[in-house]
């Protein structure tokens, strides 16, 4: 087999595909862009899902599961996902096919069945969680809110590459909810320690941790902190970041108190992906 492994030294990028694919991880799909997951591969994201799922409920969180599709008209009301996620989005349309009479055999899109208001297919779940929210949260004594997510999520990508970057790929949200910004702060540092332990002790992989800079905050962010991890074929690979929001909740959903929100997302690929050599 080593004769069929391109060397780091020739060519890192192919090197690393051909141990992807020789290892048995992972292979290319019929859908251009997305990758299919092996039962190895596979077997190493539930390892990696199990450790910190457990490190979350451990912190007192707990899992639920929203919908994949969320209306344009609620997506587009976080201000950045209209300015940051646009051109990545995948777009339903239609909720029927029908049979082509042109050509026997072969099937359209009916016309008649577009729907009243498209919906995204997530490629993040903030609008569709902080709108469900908003019917939870009552008062503060409904706070926090410690709810985490594991689910897939698309964005459309032009050039992918096995693991790193897929149209379609697995991840887990936490979305919490606090009465104060003390309390969301405080959060966002403890779920950056969990996940730099979680990089560091079980997946081997030494991570920086950092607080972003203002000019690479999103609208309505106001304080992002992340880890990152050298990769060489990537320059860097970020991973993790936690997201604080102060009191925009209010006046996107419409709740019935100032709420701080904390926002962290594991955008890692599966276990495996980025072993250090």
């Amino acid at each position: 087999m080593g004769k069929e492994i391109t060397s780091r030294e020739q060519d890192y990028s192919q090197w690393y595909n051909d141990i992807i694919l020789k290892s048995g991880l992972a292979d290319y799909s019929a859908v251009r862009g997305c990758m299919v997951i092996k039962p190895y591969g596979y077997a190493l994201w539930e390892n990696m899902r199990d450790v910190l799922d457990k490190m979350f409920k451990e912190t007192g969180h707990v899992n639920a599961y929203f919908p994949l599709f969320v209306p344009k008209s609620l997506f587009e009301a976080e201000e950045k996902n209209a300015e940051g996620f646009a051109k990545e989005c995948a777009v339903v349309t239609h909720y029927r096919l029908k049979s082509d009479p042109e050509r026997p055999g072969k099937l359209m899109v009916d016309p008649e069945a577009k729907l009243e208001e498209e919906l995204v297919v997530r490629p993040t779940s903030e609008a569709i969680i902080w709108n469900t929210y908003k019917g939870w949260i009552q008062s503060y004594r409904d706070l926090p809110l410690l709810i985490n997510q594991w689910a897939n999520v698309v964005r459309w990508e032009m050039r992918t590459r096995l693991f790193l970057r897929t149209a379609e790929f697995l991840w887990q949200e936490g979305h919490t909810a606090h009465a104060t910004k003390d309390e969301a702060l405080a959060e966002a540092e403890q779920m950056l320690h969990v996940y730099a332990s979680f990089a560091e002790d079980w997946m081997a992989m030494p991570v920086v941790k950092g607080i972003k800079s203002p000019t690479n905050a999103l609208p309505g962010r106001r304080k992002r902190i992340a880890l990152k991890h050298l990769c060489k074929m990537v320059r860097h690979y970020r991973q993790v970041p936690a997201i604080f929001w102060a009191k925009t909740l209010r006046r996107l959903l419409t709740l019935n108190l100032a709420t701080s929100r904390i926002n962290w997302i594991m955008c890692g690929p599966p276990a495996g992906a980025l072993v250090p050599v």
